[in-house]
C-alpha cells in the first residue's frame, strides 16, 4: 500500500497553525488518518464504507446521561 500525499484537517482545527487534530487522506476504497503532531508515526487506514458509517455516528445527537 502507497503512502498517501493528500492530507488535509478539519476547518474546525482551532487557531494558530492547526496542529492539534487529525489529519485525513482519502482514496477511492480506503480513509487514512494520522496525527497532525506527529504525521511520521503510526497511520490508521480504514476502508472508505467503514469511516463513513464512523463520521456519520459522530453527528448523530447524543441523549442526555
Amino acid at each position: 500500500m502507497s503512502t498517501p500525499d493528500n492530507w488535509r484537517r478539519s476547518s474546525y482545527s482551532g487557531g494558530g497553525d492547526g496542529n492539534n487534530c487529525v489529519e485525513i487522506a482519502n482514496a477511492p476504497t480506503r480513509i487514512s488518518v494520522r496525527d497532525s503532531k506527529a504525521p511520521a508515526r503510526a497511520t490508521l487506514t480504514f476502508p472508505a464504507s467503514a469511516f463513513a458509517v464512523f463520521v456519520e455516528e459522530l453527528k448523530r445527537p447524543t441523549s442526555g446521561s
